[in-house]
């Protein structure tokens, strides 16, 4: 299985959400679950650094990584949303996805990655312990990971 790796565009938003919803109904198994709230896709397509990078197979996007720079005391890159479609799980796009978050955060100089993952989402905690990130804290139902990059 062959893919390609891009930057999102506007229109991709209606595939972000359906992917969106996909990923919470696979965590809290269940159908009811909220999407997001109209507006919020908007700080990625306005320029400004905050980026989603996407997964396409044969024309149609499967996968997608939300990715948000923090120039704060401590500058770091936050991977908000990794969703990839039912049917592509388990061929490494997800690797493939992080992995571009990790050369955007050495191009940008930004030395940290972070983000929180379901504490009973144990396939995707294996996939970023095995890309090198580890549990810095526990915070209700998520932990929060970290990797320094470069």
């Amino acid at each position: 299985m062959e893919w390609k790796i891009r930057k999102a565009a506007k229109n991709d938003e209606p595939v972000i959400r359906a992917l969106f919803i996909e990923m919470l109904q696979t965590i809290y198994s269940r159908q009811d679950v909220d999407g997001y709230e109209d507006g919020y896709l908007d700080k990625f397509f306005d320029g400004r650094e905050d980026w989603i990078c996407i997964a396409e197979i044969d024309g149609t996007a499967a996968a997608y990584l939300s990715i948000e720079v923090h120039r704060e005391q401590e500058n770091f890159i936050y991977l908000d949303d990794l969703s990839v479609s039912a049917k592509y799980r388990s061929h490494g796009i997800g690797t493939e996805l992080i992995k571009a978050a990790e050369r955007f955060a050495v191009k940008t100089g930004i030395p940290t990655i972070a983000f929180h993952v379901e504490k009973s989402n144990r396939s995707a905690f294996r996939l970023y312990e095995r890309l090198g990130y580890s549990v810095t804290s526990g915070e209700g139902t998520r932990f929060r990971m970290v990797k320094r990059i470069g």
